[in-house]
């Protein structure tokens, strides 16, 4: 099983950018398609941005034109480049794969007014 491991988040400004990791031990291609999803306190986890097999990527509408996910099959790597950051970004972000498999303790983002 491959095993999907989320790094990258911190606490940023309004108006900030991160850049999310997603590593996987073994091939990224063993998905259909790499999901990133966001979960705040309370609320339920969306899916927030998606990259499949063939390089195909969506985004949710309230992350589109900020937020890109691409990805770097050397490195078995899924990013999420997540730009003109606002408080309602902050979240915990995971990915996970399609079919979806264990999650990962996710990464934090917390982003200030």
């Amino acid at each position: 099983q491959v095993q999907l491991v989320e790094s990258g988040g911190g606490l940023v400004q309004a108006g900030g950018s991160l850049r999310l990791s997603c590593a996987a031990s073994g091939s990224i291609f063993s998905f259909k398609a790499i999901i990133w999803y966001r979960q705040a306190p309370g609320k339920q986890r969306e899916s927030v941005a998606g990259i499949s097999s063939i390089g195909s990527t969506n985004a949710a509408d309230s992350v589109k034109g900020r937020f890109t996910i691409s990805r770097d099959n050397a490195k078995n790597t899924v990013y999420l480049q997540m730009n003109n950051l606002k408080p309602e970004d902050t979240a915990v972000y995971y990915c996970n794969g399609l079919p979806p498999t264990s999650w990962g303790q996710g990464t934090q983002v917390t982003v200030s007014s």
